[in-house]
């Protein structure tokens, strides 16, 4: 949609400089925790991905912290993409991608994740907030 948007009705033209070092500081970060994550998952034996059933509850290194780093990562990516593309549009509708990601995704994870894992996941999400 930011894409879209961008090529319809282009706005601000951000710094070139300070946007790109941003964007690499962003790019690298997003993607380093998404492959630590899944790394994590690997090593527990479990699959990271939300679509294939879960063998266990990773708790285990950026999981202390939050509960949902690789989703952290995917927007630091997403992020720092559009600041590399200059794609201001997508920067603006980037609240609208944590909310969405909120009430569709992790929800709905949530949920599962709790009937998978009864009280052990209770107490971790009570212990463990959803976002840094």
């Amino acid at each position: 949609m930011g894409l879209l948007l961008e090529r319809w009705a282009p706005l601000v033209r951000l710094p070139r400089a300070p946007s790109r070092a941003l964007a690499a500081v962003l790019l690298l970060a997003g993607l380093g925790l998404l492959l630590g994550s899944f790394l994590l998952f690997l090593h527990a034996r479990t699959s990271p991905s939300p679509l294939q059933p879960t063998a266990a509850l990773v708790a285990a290194g950026p999981y202390r912290w939050m509960r949902n780093p690789m989703y952290l990562a995917m927007l630091l990516v997403y992020l720092g993409t559009s600041l590399l593309f200059d794609l201001f549009w997508a920067l603006l509708l980037a609240p609208l991608v944590v909310f969405l990601m909120n009430r569709i995704v992790i929800a709905r994870e949530e949920r599962y994740l709790e009937g998978r894992f009864g009280d052990e996941y209770r107490r971790y999400r009570t212990r463990v907030r959803r976002w840094i």
